[in-house]
Parts: structure tokens; C-alpha cells; sequence
């Protein structure tokens, strides 16, 4: 299997980490590419062992998916002086927010597309990732790109319409999380609490409360915590005073309707 990135920001190189660590991808399968920053692709090529393609882009035909991976507003652009070296059997896995399979094909070509929407805890091979396919990905590429997704973390088939949430909740979800813990430190070194041992005990916290998250329900876990007229209850209650479920999800719908958005100023 051979995979080309059209695109080599961070989220390309948290997957192409996550393939070449998982041995899904040998280094030699992988190629990349981008706009204009030979430094970066200089960076991919030595730190993971994978290729710069070369000027006649023969790398492209070659490929059994192309990887694409940059800003929407650059996608129309960098398609058109590579869209020609596409195989009939070549699928775009695209995991630019909010362009549309439709979109894709009409700068790309009639091929198969799936879009995916991981994120970045793909580095560590935890990433939540969406995916949703059209019509011309045959049940052999279907199971190939779950092989290619599931090795960065898990994987969630989606219908496309529904990319948005998942952008909104899994794509960006990591930086709320990061946000909060921002938050809680701050708020604990307000306390009293060191710097040192406050992003240290606001790190277990949130690895220990993961790792739980595996084995119940939310509410539930919540509830096993939170004991009538204890500490936790009464941090509860000042959250539930300030609507933060409500400011939760208006950060979520937030965030999908900017996916959506960035969908339509591209089409």
C-alpha cells in the first residue's frame, strides 16, 4: 500500500508517526508534498524515514490513496497541477474541514473519496477519527483505510452530513480538554499550588479520569464522585450555576457551524 500527503502540516505527520510506529506503512511507502516549505519536507523525510516526491510526481500515479491534508482555502489550488497524475484506482482521503466528497471530486476528478476528520492525539495512536466514503470506494478500500485509521486510534463510520459534528466534538474536542486543564492549574496555583504540582496532578487527573471513561457512563462515573454536600458536589453546583453544559454546547455547535462554513466558502 502506498500513501502520498499533499499536505505536511502536523496532522499529517501525527498519522504518518502513527503508520510508520504501528508498522501499518513502511517508510518507503509514504511520500510527501506541499505547497512551497522544502525545509518541512526535508524534516518529514529525515525524521521518519519518508520520501519528498520528485518533480514528475510519478509518486501520485503510483499511489493507492492521496492523502489531503491542508487548509480548505488551499485545496482548489493544490489539486489543479496534480489532479492529472491520479490512477483510476486511486482514493483521496481528505481530512480538510468542511469540503464536501462533491467538492473534492469536481477539483479532483470522478474518484473514490472518503473524508475523514481525525485529530491530533493521533500521534499517540489515540486519536477519535470520523469517516465517511462515497459510492466508488469498493468494500477492499473501505477495509484498508479502516486499517489505516484504526492504527492511529479508533474508528467511527459516519454518514458525511454528519462530519461536521464529528469535526466539532473529535477534531477540535482535544483543545477544549487542553483549555480545561489550562484552566484548572491556573485556578489551582490560585490556591496555593505550585506551578510544577499543579500541571502535575492536572495531568493524572485527566489520564486517570480517561482511562475510566473506557469502563461507564458519564453521568455514572460522575456520580460515583460526587458525594451529597461534598467537595465535589459543591464544584458541581457552581458549574451547573454557570450553564456549563449550555456553554459546552454552544462551543460545539460553534465549531460545526465554522466547519460548515468553511465547506461552503470553498464550493
Amino acid at each position: 500500500m502506498k500513501i502520498v500527503c499533499v499536505g505536511a502540516g502536523s496532522m499529517a505527520e501525527a498519522m504518518i508517526h502513527g503508520w510508520v510506529n504501528k508498522r501499518i506503512l513502511k517508510p518507503d511507502d509514504i511520500a510527501v508534498m506541499n505547497k512551497s516549505d522544502l525545509e518541512r519536507l526535508e524534516f518529514l523525510r529525515d525524521e521518519y524515514g519518508v520520501h519528498i516526491v520528485e518533480a514528475e510526481k510519478t509518486e501520485l500515479t503510483n499511489a493507492n490513496f492521496v492523502l489531503l491534508a491542508m487548509k480548505p482555502k488551499d485545496l482548489a489550488a493544490a489539486l489543479a497541477p496534480i489532479k492529472e497524475k491520479f490512477s483510476p484506482g486511486t482514493v483521496i482521503l481528505s481530512i480538510v474541514a468542511g469540503v464536501s466528497i462533491g467538492a473534492i471530486q469536481k477539483h479532483a476528478g470522478d474518484l473514490a473519496v472518503a473524508r475523514a476528520m481525525p485529530n491530533t492525539s493521533a500521534r499517540v495512536g489515540k486519536s477519535a477519527t470520523g469517516v465517511a466514503w462515497n459510492k466508488q470506494v469498493t468494500l477492499e478500500k473501505q477495509h484498508e483505510l479502516r486499517e489505516l485509521l484504526s492504527s492511529i486510534g479508533t474508528v467511527t463510520v459516519v454518514k458525511e452530513e454528519q462530519l461536521d459534528a464529528v469535526t466539532a466534538v473529535a477534531g477540535s474536542g482535544p483543545a477544549y480538554l487542553y483549555f480545561m486543564a489550562e484552566a484548572m492549574a491556573e485556578a489551582a496555583v490560585a490556591q496555593g499550588l505550585s506551578k510544577e504540582d499543579a500541571a502535575k496532578l492536572v495531568r493524572q487527573t485527566f489520564s486517570g479520569a480517561a482511562d475510566m471513561l473506557q469502563s461507564g457512563g458519564f453521568a455514572e462515573l460522575r456520580q460515583k464522585v460526587t458525594s451529597p454536600n461534598g467537595t465535589t458536589a459543591a464544584g458541581i453546583a457552581m458549574l451547573e450555576q454557570r450553564q456549563f453544559k449550555q456553554i459546552v454546547g454552544d462551543c460545539v455547535q460553534a465549531a460545526c457551524l465554522r466547519s460548515q462554513a468553511l465547506g461552503r466558502e470553498f464550493d
